[in-house]
C-alpha cells in the first residue's frame, strides 16, 4: 500500500505595491477621469490624451475594459441602445482612481530622476 502526500501550494501572493500600468491601460483610466464614456469615446479620448501614442481597436479596448472591471478599476455605469446597438458607459471606480493616482505619482518620481540630472549633465558636457 502506497501512501501519497499531496502538497498544495498557493499560486498567488499578495503584493503591497501594484505593478506599473501599461501605457494603454493608464490612458484608458485617465480618459474616464471626467466622467463615464462609451467605448468609442474612450478610444478617442485615450488617443487625444496620449497625443496619438495610444491607438486601440475596439477588440483591444473591450478586452482591457473586461480586465479592468474584473480588477474593480472600472464599472459599467449604464447601458443604452443607440441605432439598434447596445452602448455601455464605463466609469472609473474609487479603486481605479486610487490606482491611477498611484501610477501618476510613480511616473512623476521617475521623471524627476532624469529631469533633475539632465541640466547637470549638460553643464558637465559643455565645460569638458
Amino acid at each position: 500500500m502506497i501512501n501519497r502526500l499531496t502538497i498544495y501550494r498557493q499560486t498567488y501572493y499578495y503584493r503591497s505595491v501594484s505593478p506599473p500600468l501599461r501605457e494603454p491601460t493608464y490612458f484608458v483610466l485617465a480618459s474616464l477621469l471626467d466622467g463615464a464614456l462609451h467605448g468609442y469615446a474612450i478610444i478617442k479620448r485615450a488617443e487625444e490624451l496620449s497625443e496619438g501614442r495610444v491607438r486601440m481597436t475596439a477588440g483591444t479596448l473591450y478586452g482591457a475594459l473586461d480586465r479592468l472591471a474584473d480588477e474593480a478599476l472600472v464599472e459599467v455605469e449604464r447601458e443604452e441602445v443607440v441605432q439598434g446597438r447596445p452602448r455601455r458607459y464605463y466609469r472609473l471606480t474609487a479603486i481605479g482612481a486610487d490606482r491611477l493616482s498611484a501610477e501618476a505619482t510613480r511616473l512623476s518620481a521617475a521623471v524627476r530622476v532624469v529631469a533633475d540630472r539632465v541640466p547637470m549633465l549638460k553643464a558637465r558636457l559643455e565645460s569638458a
